[in-house]
Protein backbone atom coordinates (compact mmCIF):
# COMPACT_ATOMS: atom_id res chain seq x y z
CA UNK A 1 0.00 0.00 0.00
CA UNK A 2 1.40 2.89 -0.98
CA UNK A 3 1.38 6.02 1.47
CA UNK A 4 -0.11 8.92 0.94
CA UNK A 5 0.23 12.59 2.48
CA UNK A 6 -3.75 13.50 3.16
CA UNK A 7 -4.69 9.71 4.81
CA UNK A 8 -1.30 9.78 6.83
CA UNK A 9 -2.16 13.47 8.37
CA UNK A 10 -5.51 12.77 9.15
CA UNK A 11 -4.35 8.86 10.79
CA UNK A 12 -1.46 11.57 12.75
CA UNK A 13 -4.80 13.65 13.73
CA UNK A 14 -7.08 11.26 14.63
CA UNK A 15 -5.03 7.73 15.31
CA UNK A 16 -4.77 6.93 18.86
CA UNK A 17 -1.18 5.04 18.98
CA UNK A 18 0.36 8.11 16.94
CA UNK A 19 -1.41 10.52 19.37
CA UNK A 20 0.47 8.82 22.34
CA UNK A 21 3.32 8.30 20.54
CA UNK A 22 2.90 12.56 19.96
CA UNK A 23 1.99 12.90 23.71
CA UNK A 24 3.76 15.24 26.28
CA UNK A 25 4.00 12.24 28.73
CA UNK A 26 4.45 9.45 26.07
CA UNK A 27 7.34 8.25 28.21
CA UNK A 28 5.09 8.05 31.58
CA UNK A 29 2.43 6.54 29.78
CA UNK A 30 4.24 3.53 28.22
CA UNK A 31 6.81 2.84 31.05
CA UNK A 32 3.37 2.53 32.97
CA UNK A 33 1.31 0.65 30.43
CA UNK A 34 3.81 -1.63 30.32
CA UNK A 35 4.62 -2.36 34.38
CA UNK A 36 0.85 -2.34 35.12
CA UNK A 37 -0.21 -4.77 32.33
CA UNK A 38 2.02 -6.17 29.65
CA UNK A 39 5.11 -7.50 32.39
CA UNK A 40 2.12 -9.28 34.50
CA UNK A 41 0.30 -9.75 32.16
CA UNK A 42 -3.39 -8.92 33.58
CA UNK A 43 -6.42 -8.21 31.07
CA UNK A 44 -8.02 -6.25 33.87
CA UNK A 45 -7.55 -3.89 36.58
CA UNK A 46 -10.09 -2.68 38.99
CA UNK A 47 -9.80 1.55 39.53
CA UNK A 48 -8.52 1.26 42.78
CA UNK A 49 -6.02 -1.04 42.15
CA UNK A 50 -4.69 1.11 39.20
CA UNK A 51 -4.95 4.18 41.03
CA UNK A 52 -2.59 2.52 43.80
CA UNK A 53 -0.01 1.65 41.29
CA UNK A 54 -0.14 4.71 39.61
CA UNK A 55 0.58 6.78 42.71
CA UNK A 56 3.21 4.17 43.56
CA UNK A 57 5.01 4.87 40.65
CA UNK A 58 4.50 8.75 40.34
CA UNK A 59 6.00 8.52 43.66
CA UNK A 60 9.42 7.01 42.44
CA UNK A 61 9.66 9.19 39.59
CA UNK A 62 9.77 12.28 41.40
CA UNK A 63 11.85 10.57 43.97
CA UNK A 64 14.73 11.16 40.35
CA UNK A 65 13.34 13.59 38.03
CA UNK A 66 11.89 15.92 40.36
CA UNK A 67 9.49 16.65 42.93
CA UNK A 68 7.55 18.95 40.55
CA UNK A 69 6.73 16.15 37.90
CA UNK A 70 3.69 15.28 37.13
CA UNK A 71 1.96 17.08 39.80
CA UNK A 72 -1.76 15.98 38.62
CA UNK A 73 -3.18 13.01 40.61
CA UNK A 74 -3.42 9.45 39.34
CA UNK A 75 -6.97 9.60 38.76
CA UNK A 76 -7.23 12.12 36.77
CA UNK A 77 -4.34 11.04 34.65
CA UNK A 78 -6.29 7.90 34.38
CA UNK A 79 -9.30 9.69 32.77
CA UNK A 80 -7.46 11.62 30.65
CA UNK A 81 -5.82 7.96 29.18
CA UNK A 82 -9.50 6.76 28.05
CA UNK A 83 -11.60 9.64 26.65
CA UNK A 84 -12.48 9.85 22.97
CA UNK A 85 -9.77 10.58 20.46
CA UNK A 86 -7.33 9.06 22.88
CA UNK A 87 -8.61 5.66 23.61
CA UNK A 88 -5.48 4.27 25.31
CA UNK A 89 -7.14 2.44 28.17
CA UNK A 90 -10.84 0.68 27.89
CA UNK A 91 -12.84 1.66 30.91
CA UNK A 92 -15.58 -0.64 31.38
CA UNK A 93 -17.79 -2.25 34.30
CA UNK A 94 -18.53 -6.26 35.04
CA UNK A 95 -21.75 -7.10 35.26
CA UNK A 96 -23.84 -6.81 38.23
CA UNK A 97 -20.71 -4.50 39.57
CA UNK A 98 -20.09 -1.22 40.18
CA UNK A 99 -16.55 -1.27 40.20
CA UNK A 100 -14.61 0.50 37.03
CA UNK A 101 -11.90 -2.21 35.28
CA UNK A 102 -9.55 -0.93 32.79
CA UNK A 103 -7.93 -3.10 30.20
CA UNK A 104 -5.01 -2.07 27.18
CA UNK A 105 -6.50 -1.15 23.59
CA UNK A 106 -5.07 -2.31 20.78
CA UNK A 107 -3.73 1.05 19.83
CA UNK A 108 -1.20 1.11 23.16
CA UNK A 109 -0.44 -2.81 22.76
CA UNK A 110 0.32 -1.82 18.97
CA UNK A 111 2.74 1.15 19.95
CA UNK A 112 4.35 -1.06 22.95
CA UNK A 113 4.94 -3.51 20.21
CA UNK A 114 6.64 -0.87 18.23
CA UNK A 115 8.53 0.16 21.05
CA UNK A 116 10.12 -2.96 21.75
CA UNK A 117 12.15 -3.15 18.46
CA UNK A 118 14.08 0.11 19.85
CA UNK A 119 15.67 -2.49 22.53
CA UNK A 120 16.80 -5.30 19.77
CA UNK A 121 20.04 -7.07 20.81
CA UNK A 122 22.04 -5.80 17.81
CA UNK A 123 21.80 -8.56 15.70
CA UNK A 124 19.67 -8.89 12.72
CA UNK A 125 18.53 -12.24 11.71
CA UNK A 126 17.44 -13.02 8.00
CA UNK A 127 18.09 -16.75 7.74
CA UNK A 128 15.21 -18.01 9.98
CA UNK A 129 12.46 -15.57 8.98
CA UNK A 130 13.74 -16.30 5.36
CA UNK A 131 12.62 -20.21 5.90
CA UNK A 132 9.64 -19.84 8.12
CA UNK A 133 8.37 -17.14 4.93
CA UNK A 134 9.39 -20.06 2.51
CA UNK A 135 7.28 -22.78 4.75
CA UNK A 136 4.46 -20.51 4.99
CA UNK A 137 4.34 -20.37 1.16
CA UNK A 138 4.46 -24.24 0.97
CA UNK A 139 1.28 -24.77 3.51
CA UNK A 140 -0.58 -22.40 1.17
CA UNK A 141 0.40 -24.15 -2.41
CA UNK A 142 -0.31 -27.75 -0.62
CA UNK A 143 -3.21 -26.80 1.01
CA UNK A 144 -4.65 -25.40 -2.21
CA UNK A 145 -3.69 -27.94 -4.03
CA UNK A 146 -7.00 -29.49 -5.72
CA UNK A 147 -4.42 -32.27 -7.72
CA UNK A 148 -4.88 -35.39 -5.74
CA UNK A 149 -1.53 -36.75 -8.03
CA UNK A 150 0.44 -33.64 -7.45
CA UNK A 151 -0.47 -33.55 -3.60
CA UNK A 152 0.63 -37.72 -3.50
CA UNK A 153 4.02 -36.94 -5.53
CA UNK A 154 4.68 -34.26 -3.18
CA UNK A 155 4.34 -36.29 0.01
CA UNK A 156 6.28 -38.91 -1.69
CA UNK A 157 9.20 -35.70 -1.81
CA UNK A 158 8.90 -34.98 1.50
CA UNK A 159 8.97 -38.93 3.03
CA UNK A 160 12.18 -39.41 0.36
CA UNK A 161 13.88 -36.48 2.43
CA UNK A 162 13.23 -37.49 5.62
CA UNK A 163 14.50 -41.22 4.61
CA UNK A 164 17.49 -39.17 3.73
CA UNK A 165 17.50 -37.97 6.72
CA UNK A 166 17.09 -40.98 9.00
CA UNK A 167 19.77 -42.72 7.26
CA UNK A 168 22.16 -40.20 8.01
CA UNK A 169 21.52 -40.01 11.63
CA UNK A 170 22.00 -43.79 11.84
CA UNK A 171 25.63 -43.51 10.14
CA UNK A 172 25.99 -41.16 12.61
CA UNK A 173 26.44 -37.78 10.68
CA UNK A 174 23.85 -34.93 12.80
CA UNK A 175 22.81 -32.41 11.18
CA UNK A 176 23.13 -29.51 13.89
CA UNK A 177 22.27 -26.07 14.17
CA UNK A 178 25.38 -23.64 14.99
CA UNK A 179 25.22 -21.72 17.83
CA UNK A 180 24.17 -18.34 15.55
CA UNK A 181 20.97 -20.16 14.18
CA UNK A 182 20.07 -21.42 17.69
CA UNK A 183 20.01 -17.66 18.91
CA UNK A 184 18.23 -16.54 15.65
CA UNK A 185 15.43 -18.84 15.89
CA UNK A 186 14.96 -18.47 19.99
CA UNK A 187 14.64 -14.65 19.08
CA UNK A 188 12.12 -14.96 16.73
CA UNK A 189 10.45 -17.61 19.07
CA UNK A 190 10.70 -15.00 21.67
CA UNK A 191 9.32 -11.79 19.56
CA UNK A 192 6.53 -13.72 18.18
CA UNK A 193 5.36 -15.42 21.33
CA UNK A 194 5.27 -11.92 23.09
CA UNK A 195 3.54 -10.49 19.63
CA UNK A 196 0.75 -13.27 19.75
CA UNK A 197 -0.33 -12.19 23.86
CA UNK A 198 -0.90 -8.83 22.49
CA UNK A 199 -3.15 -10.17 19.41
CA UNK A 200 -5.60 -11.53 21.81
CA UNK A 201 -6.29 -7.72 22.65
CA UNK A 202 -6.86 -7.11 19.04
CA UNK A 203 -9.07 -9.97 18.81
CA UNK A 204 -11.23 -9.20 21.89
CA UNK A 205 -12.05 -5.67 20.11
CA UNK A 206 -13.07 -6.67 17.04
CA UNK A 207 -15.43 -9.44 18.61
CA UNK A 208 -16.58 -6.19 20.35
CA UNK A 209 -16.66 -4.15 17.27
CA UNK A 210 -18.94 -7.15 15.78
CA UNK A 211 -21.14 -7.02 18.65
CA UNK A 212 -21.84 -3.22 18.25
CA UNK A 213 -22.98 -3.37 14.77
CA UNK A 214 -25.40 -6.17 15.41
CA UNK A 215 -26.76 -4.18 18.20
CA UNK A 216 -27.62 -1.46 16.06
CA UNK A 217 -28.99 -3.66 13.40
CA UNK A 218 -31.11 -4.72 16.24
CA UNK A 219 -32.00 -1.45 17.27
CA UNK A 220 -33.43 0.20 14.11
CA UNK A 221 -35.08 -3.39 13.15
CA UNK A 222 -38.46 -2.46 11.98
CA UNK A 223 -40.23 -6.09 10.67
CA UNK A 224 -41.93 -8.68 12.94
CA UNK A 225 -40.76 -10.28 16.34
CA UNK A 226 -40.44 -13.57 14.40
CA UNK A 227 -37.71 -11.76 11.90
CA UNK A 228 -35.70 -10.21 14.25
CA UNK A 229 -35.32 -13.78 17.11
CA UNK A 230 -34.32 -15.35 13.22
CA UNK A 231 -31.90 -12.98 12.60
CA UNK A 232 -30.57 -12.78 16.11
CA UNK A 233 -29.99 -16.29 16.28
CA UNK A 234 -27.97 -16.16 13.31
CA UNK A 235 -26.08 -13.22 14.60
CA UNK A 236 -24.98 -15.14 17.95
CA UNK A 237 -23.09 -16.62 15.11
CA UNK A 238 -21.60 -14.12 13.53
CA UNK A 239 -18.26 -13.91 16.09
CA UNK A 240 -17.72 -17.52 15.79
CA UNK A 241 -17.84 -17.33 12.38
CA UNK A 242 -16.27 -14.58 11.28
CA UNK A 243 -12.33 -14.94 10.37
CA UNK A 244 -10.91 -14.01 14.02
CA UNK A 245 -13.46 -16.06 15.20
CA UNK A 246 -12.58 -19.43 13.12
CA UNK A 247 -8.88 -18.66 13.58
CA UNK A 248 -9.27 -17.96 17.28
CA UNK A 249 -10.99 -21.02 17.93
CA UNK A 250 -8.53 -23.11 15.91
CA UNK A 251 -5.30 -21.80 18.02
CA UNK A 252 -7.68 -22.55 21.32
CA UNK A 253 -8.42 -26.20 20.19
CA UNK A 254 -4.69 -26.68 19.10
CA UNK A 255 -3.68 -25.37 22.76
CA UNK A 256 -6.04 -27.27 24.80
CA UNK A 257 -5.03 -30.64 23.86
CA UNK A 258 -2.86 -32.45 26.35
CA UNK A 259 -0.88 -33.74 24.05
CA UNK A 260 -0.24 -29.81 22.69
CA UNK A 261 0.27 -28.73 26.30
CA UNK A 262 2.71 -31.76 26.76
CA UNK A 263 4.82 -30.92 24.38
CA UNK A 264 5.35 -27.37 24.43
CA UNK A 265 6.54 -27.50 28.48
CA UNK A 266 8.87 -30.50 27.24
CA UNK A 267 10.02 -28.07 23.89
CA UNK A 268 10.47 -24.82 26.75
CA UNK A 269 12.29 -27.16 29.23
CA UNK A 270 14.55 -28.52 26.22
CA UNK A 271 15.19 -25.46 25.44
CA UNK A 272 16.32 -23.07 28.45
CA UNK A 273 18.93 -26.10 28.95
CA UNK A 274 20.56 -24.95 25.43
CA UNK A 275 23.96 -23.37 26.67
CA UNK A 276 24.30 -21.25 23.49
CA UNK A 277 21.19 -19.45 24.20
CA UNK A 278 22.87 -18.43 27.73
CA UNK A 279 22.36 -14.38 28.16
CA UNK A 280 18.89 -14.37 26.26
CA UNK A 281 16.94 -16.54 28.69
CA UNK A 282 16.68 -13.34 31.20
CA UNK A 283 12.95 -13.47 30.55
CA UNK A 284 12.02 -16.72 32.52
CA UNK A 285 8.09 -15.89 32.34
CA UNK A 286 8.90 -17.62 28.65
CA UNK A 287 9.53 -20.77 30.53
CA UNK A 288 5.70 -20.76 30.77
CA UNK A 289 4.18 -19.18 28.07
CA UNK A 290 1.88 -21.19 26.98
CA UNK A 291 0.16 -20.92 29.87
CA UNK A 292 -0.24 -17.32 29.71
CA UNK A 293 -1.72 -17.78 26.16
CA UNK A 294 -4.51 -19.91 27.91
CA UNK A 295 -4.65 -17.16 30.50
CA UNK A 296 -5.21 -14.51 27.93
CA UNK A 297 -7.64 -17.10 25.66
CA UNK A 298 -9.84 -17.83 28.80
CA UNK A 299 -10.06 -14.05 29.03
CA UNK A 300 -11.46 -13.60 25.21
CA UNK A 301 -13.51 -16.75 25.55
CA UNK A 302 -15.16 -14.91 28.69
CA UNK A 303 -15.87 -11.80 26.77
CA UNK A 304 -17.56 -13.90 23.77
CA UNK A 305 -19.70 -15.29 26.73
CA UNK A 306 -20.57 -12.14 28.12
CA UNK A 307 -21.24 -10.73 25.00
CA UNK A 308 -23.37 -13.25 24.16
CA UNK A 309 -25.37 -13.29 27.44
CA UNK A 310 -25.54 -9.35 27.00
CA UNK A 311 -26.98 -9.49 23.31
CA UNK A 312 -30.08 -11.83 24.68
CA UNK A 313 -30.51 -9.76 27.11
CA UNK A 314 -30.55 -6.63 25.19
CA UNK A 315 -33.54 -8.61 22.95
CA UNK A 316 -35.15 -9.43 26.19
CA UNK A 317 -35.47 -5.81 27.19
CA UNK A 318 -36.56 -4.97 23.62
CA UNK A 319 -39.23 -7.86 23.62
CA UNK A 320 -40.40 -6.38 27.40
CA UNK A 321 -41.30 -3.47 25.80
CA UNK A 322 -42.95 -4.59 23.26
CA UNK A 323 -45.12 -6.53 25.30
CA UNK A 324 -46.16 -3.68 27.09
CA UNK A 325 -47.13 -1.70 24.40
CA UNK A 326 -49.15 -4.59 23.25
CA UNK A 327 -50.82 -4.50 26.83
CA UNK A 328 -51.62 -0.82 26.77
CA UNK A 329 -53.49 -1.13 23.11
CA UNK A 330 -55.23 -4.42 24.52
CA UNK A 331 -56.43 -1.88 27.75
CA UNK A 332 -57.82 0.20 24.96
CA UNK A 333 -59.58 -2.21 22.97
CA UNK A 334 -61.32 -3.45 26.23
CA UNK A 335 -62.04 0.18 27.60
CA UNK A 336 -63.88 0.59 24.29
CA UNK A 337 -65.52 -2.56 24.57
CA UNK A 338 -67.22 -1.48 27.99
CA UNK A 339 -68.44 1.40 26.03
CA UNK A 340 -70.21 0.23 23.84
CA UNK A 341 -71.45 -3.52 25.37
CA UNK A 342 -75.23 -2.43 25.57
CA UNK A 343 -75.17 -1.30 21.80
CA UNK A 344 -75.48 -4.55 19.66
CA UNK A 345 -74.66 -5.00 15.82
CA UNK A 346 -77.92 -5.33 14.04
CA UNK A 347 -76.01 -7.86 12.09
CA UNK A 348 -73.45 -10.16 11.87
CA UNK A 349 -70.05 -8.33 12.18
CA UNK A 350 -67.56 -11.39 11.99
CA UNK A 351 -67.03 -15.12 10.91
CA UNK A 352 -65.25 -18.00 12.69
CA UNK A 353 -64.18 -21.19 10.43
CA UNK A 354 -65.49 -24.27 12.26
CA UNK A 355 -62.68 -26.38 14.00
CA UNK A 356 -61.83 -29.24 11.82
CA UNK A 357 -62.13 -33.02 12.70
CA UNK A 358 -59.09 -34.61 14.71
CA UNK A 359 -59.00 -38.58 13.10
CA UNK A 360 -57.36 -41.20 15.39
CA UNK A 361 -58.05 -44.53 13.53
CA UNK A 362 -57.23 -47.59 15.42
CA UNK A 363 -55.39 -49.14 12.88
CA UNK A 364 -52.93 -46.31 13.41
CA UNK A 365 -51.93 -47.09 17.07
CA UNK A 366 -48.69 -49.21 17.01
CA UNK A 367 -48.59 -53.42 17.98
CA UNK A 368 -47.97 -54.91 20.99
CA UNK A 369 -44.29 -55.85 21.40
CA UNK A 370 -43.10 -57.48 24.69
CA UNK A 371 -40.65 -55.90 26.29
CA UNK A 372 -36.55 -57.19 26.28
CA UNK A 373 -35.59 -58.73 29.47
CA UNK A 374 -31.99 -59.05 30.48
CA UNK A 375 -30.72 -61.86 32.76
CA UNK A 376 -28.23 -60.47 35.14
CA UNK A 377 -25.05 -63.49 36.40
CA UNK A 378 -25.11 -62.22 39.30
CA UNK A 379 -22.19 -64.73 40.82
CA UNK A 380 -19.17 -63.08 41.92
CA UNK A 381 -16.35 -65.95 42.05
CA UNK A 382 -12.92 -64.62 44.18
CA UNK A 383 -10.37 -66.19 45.38
CA UNK A 384 -8.95 -66.24 48.93
CA UNK A 385 -5.67 -64.85 47.69
CA UNK A 386 -7.04 -62.14 45.60
CA UNK A 387 -5.81 -58.55 46.58
CA UNK A 388 -9.26 -55.65 45.67
CA UNK A 389 -8.34 -52.60 45.16
CA UNK A 390 -11.24 -50.73 47.35
CA UNK A 391 -9.41 -46.83 46.84
CA UNK A 392 -12.28 -46.87 44.12
CA UNK A 393 -15.27 -47.01 46.85
CA UNK A 394 -13.70 -44.11 48.73
CA UNK A 395 -12.93 -41.54 45.96
CA UNK A 396 -16.61 -41.36 45.01
CA UNK A 397 -17.98 -38.27 45.27
CA UNK A 398 -21.54 -36.70 45.51
CA UNK A 399 -22.87 -34.25 43.27
CA UNK A 400 -25.68 -32.09 44.77
CA UNK A 401 -28.83 -31.33 42.36
CA UNK A 402 -30.60 -29.18 44.78
CA UNK A 403 -27.81 -26.91 44.34
CA UNK A 404 -27.52 -26.93 40.97
CA UNK A 405 -31.46 -26.68 39.95
CA UNK A 406 -30.81 -23.47 42.70
CA UNK A 407 -28.35 -22.39 40.27
CA UNK A 408 -30.64 -22.60 37.35
CA UNK A 409 -33.35 -21.05 39.19
CA UNK A 410 -31.15 -18.21 40.18
CA UNK A 411 -29.85 -17.52 36.40
CA UNK A 412 -33.84 -17.66 35.06
CA UNK A 413 -34.49 -14.97 37.38
CA UNK A 414 -32.63 -12.67 34.99
CA UNK A 415 -33.98 -13.70 31.88
CA UNK A 416 -36.75 -15.89 30.70
CA UNK A 417 -33.96 -18.05 28.79
CA UNK A 418 -30.78 -19.16 29.71
CA UNK A 419 -28.03 -21.40 28.34
CA UNK A 420 -25.91 -24.02 30.28
CA UNK A 421 -23.03 -22.15 28.80
CA UNK A 422 -24.53 -18.77 31.09
CA UNK A 423 -25.35 -21.03 33.85
CA UNK A 424 -21.82 -22.85 34.13
CA UNK A 425 -20.13 -18.89 33.34
CA UNK A 426 -21.64 -17.76 36.35
CA UNK A 427 -21.55 -20.73 38.24
CA UNK A 428 -18.09 -22.95 37.34
CA UNK A 429 -17.87 -26.58 37.36
CA UNK A 430 -16.85 -27.66 40.83
CA UNK A 431 -17.25 -31.54 40.68
CA UNK A 432 -16.09 -31.37 36.69
CA UNK A 433 -17.97 -33.88 34.31
CA UNK A 434 -20.27 -35.42 36.67
CA UNK A 435 -22.01 -32.32 37.37
CA UNK A 436 -21.86 -31.46 33.77
CA UNK A 437 -23.69 -35.00 33.66
CA UNK A 438 -26.14 -33.95 36.14
CA UNK A 439 -26.64 -31.07 34.13
CA UNK A 440 -27.55 -32.49 31.47
CA UNK A 441 -29.74 -35.03 33.28
CA UNK A 442 -32.08 -32.18 34.97
CA UNK A 443 -32.27 -30.76 31.50
CA UNK A 444 -33.99 -33.84 29.82
CA UNK A 445 -36.47 -34.06 32.95
CA UNK A 446 -37.50 -30.30 32.47
CA UNK A 447 -40.05 -30.38 29.20
CA UNK A 448 -39.18 -26.61 29.20
CA UNK A 449 -35.87 -27.45 28.20
CA UNK A 450 -34.68 -27.21 24.51
CA UNK A 451 -31.79 -28.29 22.48
CA UNK A 452 -30.21 -26.97 19.55
CA UNK A 453 -28.05 -29.03 17.89
CA UNK A 454 -26.67 -26.71 15.36
CA UNK A 455 -25.01 -24.48 17.93
CA UNK A 456 -22.23 -26.19 20.47
CA UNK A 457 -21.01 -24.53 23.68
CA UNK A 458 -18.09 -25.72 25.27
CA UNK A 459 -17.24 -25.75 29.40
CA UNK A 460 -13.51 -25.82 30.71
CA UNK A 461 -12.74 -27.03 33.93
CA UNK A 462 -9.57 -27.74 36.04
CA UNK A 463 -8.84 -31.38 37.94
CA UNK A 464 -8.01 -32.12 41.20
CA UNK A 465 -4.41 -32.49 39.60
CA UNK A 466 -4.11 -28.84 38.16
CA UNK A 467 -5.47 -30.56 34.66
CA UNK A 468 -7.48 -28.61 32.32
CA UNK A 469 -10.36 -30.44 30.41
CA UNK A 470 -12.66 -29.31 28.20
CA UNK A 471 -16.22 -30.45 26.87
CA UNK A 472 -18.25 -29.98 24.25
CA UNK A 473 -21.81 -30.28 23.86
CA UNK A 474 -24.97 -29.15 22.11
CA UNK A 475 -26.45 -25.90 23.40
CA UNK A 476 -29.04 -26.14 26.26
CA UNK A 477 -31.57 -24.01 26.80
CA UNK A 478 -33.76 -23.28 30.28
CA UNK A 479 -37.30 -21.37 29.92
CA UNK A 480 -38.37 -20.15 32.87
CA UNK A 481 -41.83 -21.69 33.65
CA UNK A 482 -44.96 -19.73 32.44
CA UNK A 483 -47.08 -18.24 35.12
CA UNK A 484 -51.12 -19.08 34.41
Amino acid sequence: MAFNYSDLDQIRKTNPSWRLMMADNATLIISFFDRAFRIKNIRQISEDELIRDLEDYLYELRQTVGEDAFPRPASEYLDDWTVPGREWLRKFYIQDSNIAYYDLTPASELVLQWVDGFFDNGFVGTESRLKTSVDLLRQIVHGAEEDKDVRLQELKNEREKLDKKIQAVEAGKLDMLDDRQVRERFLQFQRTAKELLGDFRKVEYRFRGLDKNVREKIATWNGSKGELLEKFFGYQNTITDSEEGQSFNAFWDFLMTSSSQEELSDLLNRVFKIKALDGLLEDKRLRRIHFDWIKAGEQTQHTVARLSHQLRRYIDDRAYWENRRISELLDEIEKQAIEIKDDYPSQAFMHIDDYKVSLNLPLEHPLFSLPITTKLISNIEITSDENVNTDKLYSVFYVDEARLLKNIAKSLEKSSQVTLQQILDENPLQKGLAELVMYVNLAEKDSRTYVDKNVHDTVIWSTAEQKIKKATYPRIVFCKKVKN
